[in-house]
């Protein structure tokens, strides 16, 4: 039996037609929402931090929202002849489960939260790629051939299925292995973030909880009760859980006690603690871990961009163009052949969609392209999404352009 045809048992849909209480495909009686959702969220409560989820929200959207395609030497999209599967593969399905946008995202989610994504590359019987298959995480384990000679240690792959129990061996050029930028010691396998950010996300969690109690309790302060005499211990018990049980009934605005009895509230300001201040600062570290600037925590005390375009350009280069090549150039040397990568394809992805200016700009920006014939107006048309014109593939420039060569 084929390595595929025992491993693909863990996506293919059941054949005995079971699905899910929502109508999806099942995966050994898992529905497939469910299997990406168990390896996303897993027993890792850190995504309910609000700056961390938004973090990873957003990195892992940008990574999905970017079409991936193949480029040719001529920097054109190589989309017909024997590219043309592979280039739906990366553009449309990567597998009968998730469209691209869907397996980007869940590769970036994976390569953040838990410092690694991995991917299974499926071929056919004349060796062509077939699909993608995303595996968890946390079921592959790096093996290290432990030689004298340090170019001499082979490694392999070792996935463990948690269904069956059975256990997989991949060689590197069978999976896609997608690594933070913080590693291991020997560089095979990426750490998460998360990891290295626990105290502050203790932290942040910490902050939120208590939060959540005050607007539970109705924002009640605690209580110091003074009373004449002594009081036994089975006696103090009660009189708590008296008051307690009339306090956290929301109707009761008043609070009958005895003349024997004095309340004095305990409050804790929070402007005194500087809760607001420490608590920002630590979601600002938090962000700027994964190169995520403030605006897009909604902290716009600082922002100093002139135009969303100049916004969206930090981002690019803050925060994604070193996974946007690590993504490049880990799928170029897996998915492409010696050959291939020889002639200069590549596997590039349209980071423009991330740089789109306002209106204005554009229209200015293309204008300025037509007229130096750097685009013809087909070119910007197909920009704008339009339909091509006839005549509209000619390269049309101004005077001052007359003595370039080729125009």
């Amino acid at each position: 039996m084929k390595l595929f045809d025992t491993i693909k048992n863990v996506f293919k849909a059941s054949n005995e037609g079971s699905t899910s209480q929502s109508g999806g495909i099942t995966i050994n009686g898992t529905s497939f929402s469910d299997f990406i959702h168990k390896i996303y969220n897993g027993n890792a409560p850190d995504v309910s931090e609000i700056t961390y989820y938004t973090c990873l929200k957003t990195l892992s959207e940008a990574m999905g929202k970017m079409p991936c395609y193949i480029e040719a030497p001529n920097y054109e999209r190589a989309e017909n002849g024997e590219y043309g599967e592979l280039d739906k593969i990366l553009s449309i399905a990567p597998n009968e489960y998730q469209n691209a946008a869907e397996f980007f995202d869940f590769m970036e989610r994976c390569r953040n939260h838990f410092g690694n994504a991995y991917a299974y590359i499926s071929y056919d019987k004349t060796g062509k790629i077939k699909g993608l298959y995303p595996l968890d995480p946390r079921c592959v384990v790096v093996y290290i051939n432990n030689t004298a000679e340090f170019t001499a240690r082979n490694y392999w792959y070792q996935y463990s299925d948690p269904q069956s129990g059975k256990s997989y061996i991949f060689l590197p050029d069978d999976l896609i292995h997608l690594k933070s930028w913080l590693t291991e010691p020997t560089g095979h396998i990426g750490k998460a973030a998360r990891e290295i950010l626990a105290e502050y996300m203790v932290g942040n969690k910490s902050s939120q909880e208590f939060l959540t109690d005050l607007y539970r309790n109705g924002m009640t302060a605690n209580l110091a009760v003074k009373y004449v005499g002594q009081l036994k211990p089975e006696s103090q018990r009660k009189l708590v859980n008296s008051l307690n049980g009339f306090l956290k009934n929301r109707d009761n605005r008043i609070l009958p006690i005895s003349n024997e009895l004095e309340l004095q509230p305990l409050d804790l300001k929070l402007t005194d603690s500087q809760f607001l201040e420490i608590r920002k600062y630590s979601a600002l570290q938090i962000a700027a871990a994964f190169g995520i600037k403030p605006n897009f925590l909604n902290d716009y005390d600082k922002a100093s961009y002139a135009s969303s375009a100049a916004q969206n350009l930090s981002f690019y280069t803050d925060a994604l163009l070193y996974t946007i090549s690590t993504y490049e150039m880990e799928l170029s040397r897996k998915l492409l052949r010696k050959d291939q990568l020889d002639s200069g394809y590549r596997i590039k992805f349209n980071f423009n969609v991330i740089l789109r200016a306002d209106p204005a700009q554009q229209a200015s920006m293309l204008s300025t392209y037509v007229n130096s014939g750097i685009y013809t107006i087909n070119d910007a048309r197909q920009k704008l999404g339009m339909p091509p014109v006839e005549g509209g593939d000619i390269n049309t420039v101004n005077g001052s352009c007359k003595n370039v060569k080729g125009l």
